[in-house]
């Protein structure tokens, strides 16, 4: 049975300097990003375009959701199946081709370097990132490839 999640997301452009959109260089890319119950995010648009680089741009954050996704089921997964995982740290990497019509990205790379507390678990834990990429909410949701590298360690006592 489907069950239908919504989420509810406000963005509020606050770069206006004044003169609004005259022209391309006349205005800020800030934005607030902003959910009920949750701190605000303070956005704009990458720095090459435009924007301030102390603040997180679309592209930042689609990352973020892809490795946060994946993560997040990992988790869930190796819990499912007895791994104690005691740290996980992804170095995630995006690429995003910008062409006349836009741009797009091509791929992202997940590298997640995980430490678990048994030896025997380790195989495990590496077969578990296809099963957690395949219930990625995101990764599903997305038209480019996702790649996942793992790192498994084993805890040193």
């Amino acid at each position: 049975m489907a069950v239908t999640h919504n989420y509810d997301v406000t963005v509020e452009w606050t770069g206006n300097r004044g003169a609004g959109t005259r022209d391309y260089k006349s205005y800020d890319r800030d934005h607030i990003i902003r959910v009920s119950g949750k701190p605000d995010i303070a956005g704009s648009s990458d720095a090459a375009f435009a924007g301030d680089a102390q603040r997180w741009n679309p592209e930042d954050l689609l990352v973020a959701s892809l490795s946060a996704c994946h993560k997040l089921w990992y988790l869930h997964l190796c819990s499912d199946a007895g791994i104690e995982v005691m740290s996980y740290i992804d170095h995630a990497h995006g690429v995003m081709v910008s062409h006349a019509n836009g741009g797009a990205f091509s791929k992202v790379l997940l590298r997640p370097a995980i430490t678990i507390s048994r030896e025997q678990d380790i195989d495990k834990a590496r077969q578990l990132h296809h099963e957690a990429h395949k219930k990625c909410f995101i990764a599903s949701s997305v038209n480019f490839p996702i790649e996942v590298e793992p790192d498994i360690r084993l805890a040193t006592t």
